[in-house]
């Protein structure tokens, strides 16, 4: 895997890999060749041990302002059918590799995330704005349908079906304060510390029980499939590997010597 990418912008530290969307001056949209960098390196991240949690961001006070409509949407229009779906396998490729991946994806959004961008920070895990960041599943105001990339999958899951109805429906912007209200971001951040305290939040998971978080992701992503019976049986397989672990050992030796656990990931 390259940690030089070509279409995005990325720095690895203290176990953190922090990835940021680097077209500024056009607000950072999104082309087929970042598309598929982007969704190449996600899906190695499953055979990186170096690499413990992802901070998400865009350059210049944006997000992303998605699909660039010179480079993808020109040009979709002009293509026939199994080049267009090759085209939205490929995105959708994307985000099943964010959600596959172990490692928690942390989402700093700043100004302008709509299209895909919108649909990249509702693939990640956790999600920080600032007060600016303005939202929009955009895609009915192009013509198209707001079933893109798995919108209409996970976005009801995170806000409830009546809301996601709304925002997929009108395409129109969802404000920072709404969407922290509606439990869409976690918190709200100035924007001179946002980065920061994305990398901070980073951080503390990566001092933690790191296969641990691993199997919670696995788990939060496929329970959705499952019914309550399924789910039961399958944390109670999840959480007897987890007790195989070297992390449980440490943490139930630290607490019997009223000390604080130092976790490995083993």
């Amino acid at each position: 895997m390259k940690d030089k990418p070509s279409h995005f912008k990325l720095d690895i530290n203290d176990q953190v890999a922090t990835i940021t969307i680097n077209r500024p001056e056009r607000k950072n949209p999104l082309t087929f060749e970042s598309y598929a960098e982007l969704r190449d390196y996600f899906r190695d991240l499953v055979y990186r041990d170096d690499i413990k949690a992802v901070v998400l961001t865009g350059a210049g006070g944006n997000f992303s302002s998605g699909g660039d409509v010179h480079e993808i949407i020109g040009p979709l229009t002009r293509m026939e059918m199994p080049e267009l779906l090759a085209f939205t396998r490929m995105t959708g490729d994307l985000i099943k590799a964010m959600r596959a991946c172990p490692q928690p994806i942390i989402a700093a959004v700043d100004g302008i995330c709509v299209g895909a961008g919108a649909i990249m920070a509702m693939a990640s895990d956790i999600r920080l704005a600032t007060p600016s960041a303005k939202t929009a599943f955009l895609f009915t105001r192009v013509g198209l349908a707001g079933c893109d990339m798995g919108a209409c999958a996970i976005l009801p899951r995170i806000i409830g079906q009546g809301r996601a109805s709304d925002l997929l429906y009108t395409g129109r912007n969802m404000s920072a304060d709404e969407g922290e209200r509606w439990g869409y971001f976690n918190r709200i951040c100035d924007s001179e510390s946002l980065l920061e305290e994305a990398t901070a939040y980073a951080n503390r998971l990566v001092s933690g029980p790191n296969f641990a978080h691993g199997m919670t992701k696995t788990m939060l992503h496929q329970e959705w499939n499952m019914s309550i019976d399924q789910a039961i049986e399958a944390e109670a397989q999840a959480q007897a590997i987890c007790m195989k672990t070297q992390d449980f050992k440490r943490a139930y030796d630290a607490f019997a010597n009223k000390k604080t656990p130092e976790f490995k990931g083993d």
